[in-house]
């Protein structure tokens, strides 16, 4: 029998930086005269950079000039150095973990390393990070849950994945993975949980504790983790 994976996205779920990427995006477009919201930014959570610049353009019609695309990673990492904070409860959480994890997640490689490192749980997970920069496609598609899986010697049906995005719960169903919604995080808006759900989350959880108890039912852990 294939021993558990817990695959975790970074953003909104591992960190609470959402809002601050929502604030970078808003004030990037706006300094090239481009209007935009970050209501408009929160339809894009779970896409990697160059994706979210095309559904934008989608969404308001603003092409983002390409010499400029540098310049919303600067603006991001500068909120983050200095603003950045881990998900309430989930250092308890990953310190008394036992079972394989690792982070699939849609930013870039130094970004990801960025975020583990200023929120101080990077110590959880080494080297067992993977970015959809290393593979084809990005979410929704299931190539960077598949990749994760592989680099770890985890059976998809053995691989539980949490995420705060419809995309990557697509990703996840798509890969043949249980998904579970995190809606933990500040950006966590009414409906959220709904929309995980209608993305084919296996169940949604709007804190660490929760997500205790549901792995644990599903025998991803095999007992309390922590006070959450």
């Amino acid at each position: 029998m294939s021993k558990p994976l817990i695959i975790f996205d970074c953003d909104g779920v591992l960190v609470d930086s959402e809002p601050l990427a929502a604030i970078a995006y808003e004030r990037v477009y706006n300094k090239h005269g481009l209007a935009l919201t970050r209501d408009v930014v929160g339809q894009c959570i779970g896409m990697k950079q160059a994706d979210i610049i095309i559904r934008i353009e989608e969404l308001t019609g603003h092409a983002f000039p390409a010499h400029a695309e540098g310049d919303i990673w600067l603006e991001t990492r500068a909120l983050l150095e200095e603003e950045l904070e881990p998900t309430r409860g989930i250092l308890p959480f990953l310190r008394n973990l036992e079972t394989a994890r690792c982070v699939a997640s849609s930013s870039s490689m130094e970004r990801i390393a960025l975020s583990l490192d200023v929120a101080g749980i990077a110590e959880f997970f080494a080297d067992n990070v993977f970015s959809t920069s290393m593979v084809k496609n990005g979410k929704p598609a299931p190539d960077i849950f598949l990749f994760a899986a592989e680099k770890l010697g985890g059976e998809p049906s053995a691989s539980v994945v949490i995420e705060d995005s419809p995309f990557g719960v697509q990703g996840a169903v798509a890969a043949g993975m249980t998904a579970i919604g995190f809606t933990g995080g500040s950006h966590t808006f009414d409906g959220h949980a709904e929309k995980l759900q209608a993305a084919g989350a296996h169940a949604t959880c709007a804190s660490w504790s929760e997500v205790e108890t549901e792995l644990t039912r599903r025998g991803f852990i095999r007992e309390t983790v922590a006070d959450l």
